[in-house]
């Protein structure tokens, strides 16, 4: 008991200092606090745990995440994006529709889409992104508090910690179900980047991955068309949440087969439609398409196989490829992950996880934008599996912060190299590990 609540206070004055005090700009003192914060971690995690330790980790994880409900976002910028698209929604206007400089320049609200608001927008040249699971929350939270962007944040930070706890709650159900180690759940509950990206820095992963778990568990749980209806609700909410779990979708067709797949991508399909439909308009499927595509020829962090791609295109042609190179690794990737499924042989739920942990980990090489909160999906589908390189990529990802070191933005290509090199290096050393026989880190 002692030694248990030493640990936990220790893990409660790391999250306290990391989401109330830490500065981004002062990236060594952050990086340093995180590394400690995640050896604690590892350390604990690869002990041989009781049922009552494996419980009150649990209880402190979801104690962590309740702790940081109050703490203003301090190392994402993202929050006034939400709040101008949740004032826009309330006050009648759809946000697909213009760019930000728009309502700026015809004086359209001006009482709450202020140049101070417009200012801190971190991307006001491109048409919002979120689609319509996260417009609805924007529009709720800046409802219940139109005057305050902090309370905008805690409604907003309190979706994504009912969310949390949800799937922290279907971690264990599922990995009951699977009949795997019920220590595993703190690969999840207990990991620095789940607890500090999502409630913390309010990440909307949480949501999605919550909404993944649900589709997952109704689907194993429920074998019955009611079953698969529930799973294909729960999917289209997470895909309207963040539309990263399409990439899912080809491995299902394998798994239910042709005939119950046809009914699951009906279901999910109109559902889907159901929920676009209030913001669907004569603009949005230009503006939100241009976005898209502006993702992928547009941004850039922390990438890996498009970093090497652009230096050796700019060697030869002497400008920035990114717009060429940006949808070639996009299309790659697509051909990819329908190879993987087509040749995917085993057809039992527990190799479900690992195969969709493939797919986002290709995807995720290969993109041209790398934010630390991507990698909280690959984290979640590791823990129903014996990899763990995306528990290392949790732990290296924050070297990306140093992008911001001393306030101004300028990519550390050292440390970007070192994180992929270690990634890369521990997926292959588990890779050789497995076709050998040998022990992983399971």
């Amino acid at each position: 008991m002692g030694q248990r609540a030493l640990i936990s206070a220790l893990f409660v004055g790391l999250t306290f200092w990391l989401g109330y005090l830490a500065n981004r700009a002062d990236f060594w003192l952050l990086i340093g606090v995180y590394a400690l914060f995640f050896a604690v971690y590892v350390f604990l995690w690869r002990r041989p745990l009781s049922a009552a330790d494996i419980r009150w980790y649990v209880f402190t994880g979801l104690a962590l995440r309740g702790l940081l409900l109050f703490a203003f976002p301090n190392l994402s910028d993202d929050i006034y994006r939400f709040v101008w698209d949740g004032q826009l929604i309330i006050n009648g206007y759809n946000p697909f529709d213009y760019l930000p400089n728009y309502y700026i320049e015809h004086n359209i609200l001006p009482e709450v889409l202020t140049p101070e608001l417009y200012n801190s927008l971190n991307s006001p040249q491109y048409y919002t992104i979120y689609p319509p699971v996260l417009q609805a929350i924007f529009a709720v939270s800046v409802w219940l508090c139109p005057n305050s962007i902090a309370g905008a944040a805690i409604v907003m930070k309190s979706f994504l910690l009912v969310a949390d706890f949800g799937s922290i709650f279907l971690i264990i159900k599922l990995l009951n179900k699977f009949n795997l180690p019920a220590q595993n759940v703190l690969l999840y509950a207990l990991n620095p980047l789940a607890i500090l990206e999502i409630v913390g820095n309010l990440h909307f992963e949480g949501l999605m991955i919550f909404f993944l778990l649900l589709s997952l568990w109704w689907l194993m749980a429920l074998p019955t068309p009611a079953g698969r209806a529930l799973s294909a609700a729960a999917l289209a909410f997470s895909v309207a949440t963040k539309l990263l779990p399409l990439m899912f979708l080809p491995f299902l067709i394998n798994q239910l087969g042709w005939r119950r797949s046809i009914y699951y991508f009906t279901l999910l399909g109109g559902i889907l439609c159901l929920l676009f439909t209030p913001l669907f308009s004569s603009f949005f499927i230009q503006n939100f398409g241009e976005s898209l595509n502006l993702y992928f020829r547009r941004f850039e962090f922390n990438a890996s196989v498009f970093y090497i791609a652009k230096w050796i295109g700019y060697a030869q042609t002497g400008r920035n490829m990114v717009k060429i190179i940006g949808p070639i690794l996009a299309t790659f990737t697509l051909l990819i992950i329908i190879i993987l499924a087509i040749a995917r042989q085993k057809k039992d739920w527990l190799s479900l996880p690992e195969s969709w942990l493939f797919a986002i980990s290709i995807y995720l090489l290969n993109t041209t934008t790398v934010h630390p909160w991507y990698i909280l999906l690959p984290l979640l589908l590791s823990v129903f599996t014996r990899w763990r390189y995306a528990v290392v990529w949790s732990g290296l990802v924050w070297l990306s912060y140093s992008h911001y070191q001393g306030g101004e933005f300028r990519e550390n290509y050292l440390l970007i190299t070192l994180e992929y090199a270690l990634v890369l290096g521990w997926w292959a050393w588990e890779a050789s590990a497995v076709q050998l026989g040998r022990p992983t880190t399971s």
